[in-house]
């Protein structure tokens, strides 16, 4: 049974690739190489943060930055930025 579903899935995925431009294909496979390529360094490397960790003051401000997010402080609407840069 898992084979079916295995294989219908590249059957869609194939379908997929088959319909994108080849700049959506680009940057398909680029975001899938970074991915990789990232994923793979830290399986080796590690990651280098961890164990550490983060200063009083730097929480607070991460923190105050988060709600200053959330009430509309900083940053714009994704609504308003796609507007803005003509991507509607």
């Amino acid at each position: 049974m898992g084979g079916r579903v295995a294989r219908k899935d590249c059957e869609m995925a194939a379908d997929t690739i088959a319909r994108m431009t080849q700049s959506e294909f680009k940057e398909m496979l680029e975001t899938v190489v970074e991915a990789t390529v990232e994923r793979t360094l830290l399986e080796m490397l590690g990651d280098p943060d961890e164990g550490l960790e983060i200063k009083a003051d730097v929480r607070d401000r991460l923190l105050r930055q988060r709600q200053g997010v959330a009430t509309g402080q900083y940053g714009q609407r994704f609504d308003d930025v796609v507007r803005q840069t003509g991507l509607e």
